[in-house]
């Protein structure tokens, strides 16, 4: 997340008097493709960018982000930003692999290799005006297309805008229907050239579209120059992916801050069509209803201000891993290679508790036969202490996880509603409070047997300070897991959807090295995990008005007394 504040106009990178003095520079990369393979059938491809920075001194690549998907385009301008740290004296290397979207999994085997690039990020700085043009390569098929990568230095701005537009008498531009109207927004570059920065939603089948509140950081629609043009472009949404274009206005920060009125109300000026038409005045107006701009508090802010990220580990005990006494078990304790349960928690926990104070981790198992009388339990202390779960730091969960499997009876089944509600009962005492916010770590070998249970107890833990993490280990199909990470379709129950997406799931075994790089999976899956828990316990502050308290005071200390 980034902590920003107000600053100047960002400096213009083709002179070198640009540059700022600090030693870092947050920098911004936008993403666009130019005539992609088209791998689909009966439409054209839904592209997504990857992109990967290669280590320091290493050849490891590791996955720093990926785009939306755009769908059924071919020359996609994506929305979604990268942002790195820009390092003159090092050469900081990045690939960029673009797929063609074929389902919801995160596995990359799954949708179609479309092409590649290699740059340093220094070549996008130092080229013209910022932006560098790459063929891409890495298949047979020829003309595959380009990507076009443009960078600018990020202002520190934390302000954010809250608008509410409207459209009236927009153009009709479908057979059967009316219009399907969104508006895209443009950012104008130092070069005059112009980056997309957002998109509102689509309003099926009006003329007269009222959009939902927009929220856009101020930066992403100046970056910090209030001044600077905003391009704003009204499409009629087509299926296809060929969006018809309604008009165009433009506007300002400056401009749009004098609020609702004559100078917020904006033609739509479509130019073909001017061209062709004498008596042509517009194609709609679109009216500014209302604005505020706001700062916005980052997840550093809360965590300065003490918030705290409560670890939380669940453990699968069922019978599915197999025997832990043979090595074709997933609890298999393995004195010379970690099993994959270890590595899960060691990958995750090692971030996590770095932002618990206290280092005491609440441990969980679920699906055991327990000693000594063998009932079957699915919320149960791994230390065997039920009164107090907590194992001390990392290791300590390990010499608990250790100990418990060689005590229990592996059974089932694979239940995950007991131990949400319990995080959640826990949850509760702190909720409204900002104090706590807490990260459940769930691994698993196999399918859920209560997922409606499941759904539910997600829908009510959304409504409280939790964020839940499920890696499934093994080699189980994990599909219907997907359905409860929330990025697509939000998790409901009964007809009601979760009120935040609350849930990251991956499965172990896409990362896992090839070549035995154990350390770089670990941290890779620990930045695919980890990287929702900002926003989401940002969603999770806003949508209960609480605000991060101010970080305690810088310790300065004492003089010592003069010696006489």
């Amino acid at each position: 997340m980034a902590g920003i504040s107000v600053g100047a106009p960002p400096p213009n990178f083709g002179s070198a008097q640009g540059w700022n003095s600090d030693p870092v520079m947050s920098i911004e990369l936008t993403i666009s493709c130019r005539k992609l393979i088209d791998s689909d059938v009966f439409s054209k491809s839904d592209p997504m960018v990857v992109m990967y920075m290669q280590g320091l001194g290493s050849k490891e690549w590791r996955e720093f982000g990926r785009t939306e998907v755009i769908w059924n385009n071919l020359n996609p301008d994506f929305v979604k930003k990268f942002v790195v740290d820009y390092f003159f004296e090092e050469r900081q290397a990045l690939r960029f692999d673009v797929y063609d979207v074929d389902s919801n999994s995160h596995n990359l085997s799954k949708h179609d290799f479309l092409g590649r690039a290699f740059c340093s990020l220094g070549e996008i700085v130092g080229a013209r005006s910022s932006k560098l043009e790459a063929s891409l390569t890495g298949t047979s098929t020829p003309n595959r297309g380009k990507i076009i990568i443009k960078a600018e230095e990020l202002d520190s701005s934390k302000d954010v805008l809250f608008m509410k537009f409207n459209g009236r008498k927009l153009d009709k531009k479908d057979f059967f229907g009316k219009s399907d109207p969104f508006m895209v927004f443009y950012r104008c570059n130092e070069d005059n050239s112009y980056t997309v920065c957002h998109k509102t939603e689509v309003i099926k089948n009006t003329l007269n579209p009222d959009w939902k509140l927009l929220e856009v950081p101020v930066r992403n629609l100046c970056n910090g120059d209030h001044d600077r043009t905003i391009k704003v472009e009204v499409y009629d949404w087509d299926r296809d992916g060929g969006h018809d274009l309604i008009g165009t206005f433009q506007t300002s920060v400056s401009k749009l801050l004098r609020g609702p009125g004559v100078d917020n109300v904006y033609e739509c000026i479509n130019q073909k069509k001017k061209a062709k038409k004498k008596k042509y005045k517009n194609s709609g107006m679109v009216n500014l209803l209302s604005i505020q701009m706001q700062k916005v508090a980052s997840f550093l802010d809360y965590i300065r201000g003490g918030t705290e990220l409560c670890f939380v580990v669940a453990i699968d005990f069922t019978a599915s891993n197999g025997n832990p006494q043979q090595p074709s078990s997933l609890h298999y304790i393995n004195p010379n290679q970690p099993n994959q349960y270890s590595l899960a928690i060691q990958a995750v926990g090692s971030i996590i508790q770095d932002y618990d104070t206290d280092k005491l981790f609440p441990t969980y198992g679920f699906g055991a036969r327990l000693p000594p009388d063998g009932r079957v339990s699915h919320n149960f202390a791994v230390n065997f202490n039920p009164g107090n779960p907590d194992c001390f730091g990392i290791q300590g969960i390990m010499e608990a996880y250790q100990r418990c499997i060689r005590s229990v009876q592996l059974y089932g089944p694979t239940n995950f509603s007991p131990i949400i509600n319990s995080v959640s009962q826990m949850a509760t005492a702190s909720a409204g409070m900002g104090s706590k916010y807490y990260v459940l770590l769930m691994i698993t070998d196999g399918v859920i047997s209560d997922m409606d249970a499941t759904k539910e107890a997600i829908v009510n833990a959304a409504r409280l300070p939790i964020s839940i993490i499920i890696i499934g280990v093994g080699q189980a199909e994990f599909d219907a897991m997907e359905e409860l990470d929330g990025d697509e379709v939000r998790v409901s129950y009964r007809g009601m959807p979760a009120e935040r997406d609350i849930v990251q799931f991956v499965p172990f075994r896409d990362y896992i090295s090839q070549h035995g790089g154990q350390v770089m999976s670990q941290a890779r899956l620990a930045k695919d995990v980890l990287a929702e828990v900002p926003d989401q316990l940002l969603g999770y502050m806003k949508s209960r008005g609480i605000k991060p308290s101010p970080p305690p005071p810088t310790y300065t200390p004492t003089a010592p007394p003069p010696s006489y």
